[in-house]
């Protein structure tokens, strides 16, 4: 079946993905070997432009992200207004706030760091 073939590159040639990858690592091989792209640095040309796609399905990754772009744009109907009735205004934030009293209170007075500067460590 390798008659008259010059070379063979044996690759997975089922998927869409893998052949676009392999003309891709064939492009990148050829510039190489003329001299146009140095060894030494990347190839900045992405995979993806080796990759067929059908202009149906350009068409509908393109409505897709149309309708992601105005998301959040529609009204949220239903719910109740719990939040909106708050007990506490803007302005009286600060007086809720203080009105609980400090986080520590309660707390017991021995700390952690108390108990363990003993004679334990010496």
């Amino acid at each position: 079946p390798l008659h008259h073939v010059d070379i063979a590159i044996p690759c997975n040639n089922k998927g869409q993905n893998s052949v676009g990858l392999m003309w891709w690592l064939l492009a990148r091989e050829v510039l190489r070997l003329r001299g146009v792209i140095p060894r030494n640095t990347e190839w900045d040309v992405m995979v993806d432009m080796f990759i067929y796609r059908s202009p149906e399905e350009q068409e509908k990754d393109e409505k897709e992200s149309s309708e992601m772009a105005g998301f959040g744009s529609e009204q949220i109907q239903g719910g109740d207004d719990s939040w909106a009735n708050g007990s506490a205004a803007p302005g009286e934030w600060e007086a809720t706030a203080t009105a609980g009293g400090d986080w520590g209170e309660g707390t017991p007075s021995d700390s952690w760091a108390d108990a363990s500067s003993g004679a334990a460590w010496e």
